[in-house]
């Protein structure tokens, strides 16, 4: 579960920078300045285990990915959870767990046929 959590750390991370980058660019181009990004970027590792994670974040259903999604990325107790979506603390954890193992799930089974 920890490298799960991590993984899609990582792939929020990797998506604020590159959205980060591409917002300097507009900027630049506004400016009529020459883009500052190199010709091409170098593949980040992973990729294709980010592509899978995506993939199956989009599967879940939309609760257990609200649940899962504020929980990661908002950093938020299942109680803050819970307020925020005004269910019980407890359906935000049981969300919480069966999305992780669903996720597990579909990344073993990548991995299987990968």
């Amino acid at each position: 579960m920890a490298l799960l959590v991590t993984s899609m750390r990582r792939a929020a991370i990797d998506l604020a920078r590159r959205e980060k980058r591409r917002t300097a660019r507009e900027q630049w181009a506004d400016d009529g300045r020459a883009d500052p990004a190199p010709f091409f970027e170098i593949p980040l590792e992973g990729d294709d285990r980010r592509a899978v994670i995506a993939t199956a974040l989009r599967e879940l259903p939309d609760e257990q990915r609200e649940v899962l999604v504020l929980k990661i990325w908002g950093d938020l107790t299942f109680d803050q959870v819970a307020e925020q979506l005004d269910i019980p603390p407890n359906t935000a954890a049981s969300r919480y767990r069966y999305a992780l193992a669903a996720l597990r799930r579909e990344l073993t089974a990548a991995d299987c046929h990968g």
